[in-house]
């Protein structure tokens, strides 16, 4: 790659993560953040255990099916082995966001609270995307660090090999739709606005943070990636309860994932 693209992308990625670091400051770690006292306007999810059962059953149900009828379907077509793991990587997330959608179309049918304002999501979501920044970075580093120190492979991620290797325009379009689009939506509606939600009225705090946060790490079965995912799990539980809109954790991992993207776009090295 040529060295003044390198340069810029570089330059890039540090002033995003310099505007991080300057908003954890200001807004979280200042004296004056930390005087001030809020109140969470995010309700509690005051539902009994059963209801909570049948939501993660028909989450978990929906991303078994849902890869199942891809895999079927992808033998009716003449399809490249990268295009076959995108089509049932999608049939995975539409699966579990079909269960999502039954559960509030089924089972709890009372009006469901919007997403967010439409402006404050952005605002606050890509705050949040900024702040987790400089966070990935260093429990990255440290995460890595110690995997190496362990003797563990550290290796990228499948949909980030198959995404370098991608030459097809359709295939990179629906691989940015599922990264950026469907899965930011269905993780945050499964793992904040329906796990954390239940739990942090329920649990000690440091778990109601650290469970949801372990399960969507664990989601993305990749080792090397596990520490950080679990970093920006609890940041995008926290924005979530600070904000009370799902809609600013769904904008802010939708800017990370679009992130990663034109990264990998600009520096094909990256990881």
């Amino acid at each position: 790659m040529p060295v003044p693209t390198n340069a810029f992308a570089t330059a890039i990625e540090l002033t995003l993560v310099l505007a991080g670091v300057l908003l954890l400051w200001r807004l979280v770690l200042s004296p004056e953040a930390r005087a001030t006292v809020r109140v969470s306007p995010l309700p509690p999810w005051e539902a009994p255990l059963s209801d909570f059962f049948i939501f993660l059953w028909l989450a978990i149900s929906g991303g078994l099916i849902g890869p199942t009828v891809a895999q079927l379907s992808v033998r009716l077509l003449s399809l490249s082995d990268e295009t076959k793991v995108i089509f049932v990587n999608s049939g995975f997330q539409g699966g579990m966001l079909a269960g999502v959608a039954v559960y509030y179309g089924l089972v709890n049918r009372r009006a469901p609270r919007p997403l967010c304002r439409f402006a404050s999501a952005f605002l606050s979501g890509g705050a949040t995307f900024l702040i987790s920044l400089p966070l990935i970075v260093v429990v990255g580093l440290a995460w890595v660090g110690l995997l190496k120190l362990c003797g563990l492979p550290v290796e990228p991620q499948d949909a980030v090999s198959i995404f370098k290797k991608a030459k097809s325009p359709g295939l990179i379009g629906a691989m940015v739709v599922l990264a950026a689009l469907l899965a930011p939506l269905t993780e945050e509606l499964i793992f904040r606005a329906g796990i954390f939600r239940y739990v942090r009225t329920r649990l000690p705090r440091w778990a109601a943070l650290l469970a949801p946060a372990c399960c969507f790490a664990a989601l993305h079965n990749h080792l090397p990636s596990f520490g950080p995912l679990v970093a920006l799990g609890i940041v995008f539980s926290l924005a979530y309860e600070r904000t009370g809109w799902i809609g600013t954790p769904i904008i802010a991992h939708a800017l990370f994932n679009s992130y990663s993207i034109v990264r990998i776009l600009i520096d094909p090295h990256a990881t």
